[in-house]
């Protein structure tokens, strides 16, 4: 398929700023792959479509603080400094994001913090953007982590035009966010509250958390039309013991296993066995999905309504059907759901 096949004309009002009041009070629609059926929900009703001894698999990354700000030494300009990954703890080498690029040369010294409480040096460029930071700080590894949640932001993705507040600390994470290091949440899960867990674990639901960090190539535009010939950046996944037993228990008893977001689901197709079982692994995946794919563990997946020509859209799109996914944003549309990271939720069983 083409790029261009996945291009739809989305009102930038149906973007949303902001969380609902409650996580489960979002909208949500839902496709019904069989039938091509598709019906308007509240999320909270996602408890109707799933029986005792099903499953959902969630990713139980942790997003942190990624984005800073500081100055460049001398002329003291105010530059943009997001955290990708960690690259050497003792050390405290990190592969960042610099905004403006241009004026970020190796050698240049960034000042964090009203009385510079923090300072980096540029140790290497990585791509036109990207530079090698050291942080120079000679404290304990835990005064340094205080030292980077202090002085970052939650890195809310640039279409929120607002400044990140109090609230979007607790709101752009996942309520069983447990192993820091993704810099944007995996959005399908932030529908998911406390109560709302506890009500589908009373009903005989079993949970299993995997990890995969999600990083800013998941966002990163896609510039061929020839789908195939695009690359993914890799991120770090993870796939425990616990969780293959769980999934894959119930693969053999013939129950759902329900991806809860295109993360996840990523995590799962780079790690399954010939008999198409859950296998436990770590390491880095770069898979892109995209039609036609066969999916080998999940038959019914959470997702948001992403945007156009996405990478997110694509495997939506793979997992669905081309057709009936874009019908459903086009009612999506219609009917003023929202979109993206604190958007409303699509559920296709």
């Amino acid at each position: 398929m083409k790029l261009s096949q996945f291009r739809f004309d989305l009102p930038l009002n149906l973007i949303a700023q902001n969380p609902t009041k409650r996580r489960e009070d979002s909208r949500m629609m839902v496709i019904h792959r069989k039938t091509g059926q598709i019906e308007n929900r509240n999320f909270r009703d996602i408890i109707e479509y799933f029986d005792d001894k099903d499953v959902m698999v969630v990713n139980n990354t942790k997003v942190f603080p990624a984005r800073m700000y500081g100055r460049k030494e001398k002329t003291g300009a105010k530059i943009e400094v997001f955290l990708l990954r960690e690259l050497n703890k003792p050390n405290r080498l990190w592969d960042v994001i610099v905004d403006p690029a241009r004026k970020i040369r190796v050698g240049n010294k960034l000042y964090f913090g009203e009385n510079d409480e923090l300072v980096a040096e540029v140790i290497d460029n990585t791509t036109s953007r990207g530079r090698t930071i050291r942080f120079l700080w000679e404290d304990s590894e835990e005064s340094f982590r205080k030292m980077l949640d202090f002085m970052g932001e939650t890195p809310l993705p640039k279409y929120i035009k607002r400044k990140p507040d109090e609230e979007d600390k607790e709101r752009y994470q996942t309520v069983y966010a447990k192993h820091e290091g993704a810099v944007a949440a995996p959005t399908a899960g932030l529908h998911f509250s406390n109560e709302l867990i506890k009500r589908l674990e009373i009903k005989g639901l079993r949970f299993a958390e995997v990890t995969l960090h999600t990083g800013l190539g998941t966002f990163r535009p896609i510039e061929v039309e020839d789908l195939s010939k695009h690359k993914m950046d890799a991120e770090y996944y993870g796939i425990d013991e616990t969780a293959c037993k769980i999934v894959n228990k119930a693969k053999e008893d013939g129950r759902r296993i329900c991806s809860i977001g295109t993360t996840t689901m990523r995590a799962m197709e780079s790690s399954f066995t010939a008999q198409k079982l859950l296998k436990p692994s770590e390491g880095w995946t770069n898979m892109f999905i995209h039609p036609p794919y066969n999916f080998s563990i999940a038959d019914s997946l959470v997702t948001n309504f992403h945007l156009p020509k996405t990478s997110l859209l694509i495997m939506t799109c793979a997992f669905a059907g081309y057709d009936v996914v874009m019908e459903a944003y086009k009612k999506a549309i219609k009917d003023k759901y929202r979109f993206f990271s604190y958007g409303d939720a699509l559920l296709i069983v």
